[in-house]
Formats: structure tokens, sequence, C-alpha cells
């Protein structure tokens, strides 16, 4: 999903519910609330990704402590300051009235543009 051209207007109106997009679960408000702003639904695909990103991440440290033990902790101590500032980028995009990818992940798309 390359950066999409939306309308000004429309991005301001779906800038303060498409912030929710990158707390967890939550990127399912602007996905059920203002599913046809298009910023709000791109934001919303990339705080899904995002959100499934943060659980692979969880499943992989928590089977490396189990094997492994300390490397586990380091993976999620990693992973976990990696999720945050994914996170804190996508908010400063939605700030900015941008729709521009999350590095390494937003590339992916499950939830399909208008």
């Amino acid at each position: 999903m390359n950066t999409i051209d939306v309308d000004k207007q429309e991005a301001e109106d779906g800038k303060v519910i498409s912030i929710f997009a990158y707390i967890s679960i939550l990127f399912l408000i602007p996905l059920f609330a203002a599913n046809d702003n298009k910023f709000a639904r791109f934001h919303a695909n990339q705080g899904l990704v995002l959100f499934l990103t943060s659980i692979a991440v969880g499943i992989v440290s928590n089977i490396l402590s189990w094997i492994i033990g300390p490397i586990g902790s380091l993976v999620s101590v990693v992973g976990s300051l990696g999720i945050l500032a994914l996170a804190i980028i996508g908010i400063i995009n939605v700030v900015q009235l941008e729709a521009k990818p999350l590095p390494f992940i937003g590339e992916i798309t499950i939830i399909k543009p208008l």
C-alpha cells in the first residue's frame, strides 16, 4: 500500500478518530465509525497490521522465553519498543494528515481501500 491521495477535508474529518487506529485493538473504532472515510480506513488498516504484528512478537518472545530464557525477554523488550515506535510514527502521520505506510509492515493490506 503506497501513500494514498486523500482530500484534505476528508483527512481533517477523519483525523481524531484515526489516532485510535494505533492504540492496540482500538483500530476497530475508525474501521466501524468512519468506514466511508478513505483516510480513516487507511489508518485502520495500518493499525490492524500493527496489532497483528504485536501479537506475533508476543507469541515469538513467549516461545523463546520458554525455550531459551533471557533471549525471549530481549525479543519482548526490543519488539515492544519497535511496536511503540511504529505506533508513534502512525500517530504523527495522522496528525500531519498524511496517509503514509508504516516502515517495514505498512505495505501489507488487509482492509481493502475505498
